[in-house]
């Protein structure tokens, strides 16, 4: 049996993560990520976290160690989010999060302590070399690991991947280990989750400008306090009438701008992507499409020439940043970032 790092989140996923590779016969050894300290201390990496994490691998009598990787996490994570908000853009952080941090920055550390594999909580499944989806398509994670290539693959473990969530959690009280009930963390772990908690950390970083929101046709209906909040798609806080539904459908943060529309206007047949990453070469014939992380799969095709994703039927325009995976059956393509 081989050796697993396991990166143990201080959830109920990593910490069963760990005790089935140890009822494998792995040799496991638990380490948790310190990658934000600041005012927010939430999400994913909090004191807490870490504390459950550390107490999970006594419980199963394993070693336990905190890595700090919170200058790796401000230059791949946290800035490159603030760009993209400054140029109104909407970033999936915790995408750059798998691409820079636990997937690039951990692996290496791994390999370099002499662990054969590296082993996550995630939602999906590695078979024959090939990202998956996991078992439970309501949990699947398969999205937010798109950006997994062949090397990372043969390194990587997803043991929960073939479970449900209820298994998880079974298995976990049957374990008796304190996660077995801790909610699932839904937060970005470097933004403070009280309301206004995104404005207020952007604001400290980035200078935030008041805009004008302006229909189809260019006629000014109404005003915004900080355009490099808006997304597209979004229809609430934009300073409206009552009326017909309007939605976010362009931010132009250097002219101050928000344009919005109808329902119809938000519709596209495609989306060009930028920094795609492929699991097995660019795909060719049809593909499924997804555009949030559990969004309904589009059936589509990819235009490699015009490096576009394009939808068999119109869909609801992506917003700028985040990301988009292609799929056939279970199996992850890749995918890339709506340019």
């Amino acid at each position: 049996m081989s050796s697993v790092l396991v990166a143990m989140s201080g959830g109920v996923d990593s910490s069963v993560a760990a005790a089935l590779l140890l009822d494998a016969g792995h040799e496991v050894v638990g380490a948790t990520l310190k990658l934000w300290g600041g005012p927010s201390d939430s999400g994913c990496c909090s004191v807490a976290d870490v504390d459950d994490a550390r107490r999970v691998a006594s419980q199963l009598g394993i070693d336990h160690y905190v890595f700090n990787l919170a200058d790796d996490f401000e230059a791949g994570v946290v800035a490159p989010y603030v760009a993209d908000h400054a140029r109104g853009r909407t970033p999936n952080p915790c995408i750059e999060c798998n691409r820079t941090i636990k997937f690039d920055r951990l692996l290496q550390r791994a390999g370099a302590l002499g662990f054969d594999a590296l082993a996550t909580g995630h939602h999906a499944r590695v078979a024959d070399g090939r990202l998956r989806r996991g078992v439970d398509r309501a949990k699947d994670q398969s999205y937010v690991l798109h950006v997994l290539g062949t090397d990372a693959l043969r390194r990587v473990l997803l043991p929960v991947g073939d479970l449900t969530k209820a298994r998880v959690r079974e298995r976990a009280a049957a374990l008796g280990l304190r996660t077995a009930a801790k909610p699932d963390s839904q937060e970005v772990c470097f933004i403070p989750g009280a309301a206004g908690g995104r404005r207020r950390f952007l604001a400290g970083r980035v200078a935030l400008t008041p805009g004008r929101v302006v229909d189809t046709a260019g006629t000014a209906v109404g005003t915004v306090s900080a355009v490099e909040l808006v997304t597209v798609g979004q229809r609430r806080g934009l300073g409206l009438a009552a009326g017909e539904p309007r939605y976010a459908v362009d931010v132009d943060v250097a002219a101050a701008t928000v344009t919005v529309g109808s329902a119809g206007d938000l519709l596209v047949d495609a989306v060009r992507l930028t920094r795609t990453a492929w699991s097995g070469g660019e795909p060719g014939g049809p593909v499924q499409a997804q555009c949030s992380a559990h969004g309904p799969a589009h059936a589509a095709t990819w235009d490699a020439a015009e490096g576009a994703v394009r939808f068999a039927e119109p869909v609801r325009r992506v917003a700028p940043g985040q990301s988009v995976v292609l799929y056939r059956g279970d199996e992850v393509l890749g995918g890339g970032i709506a340019a």
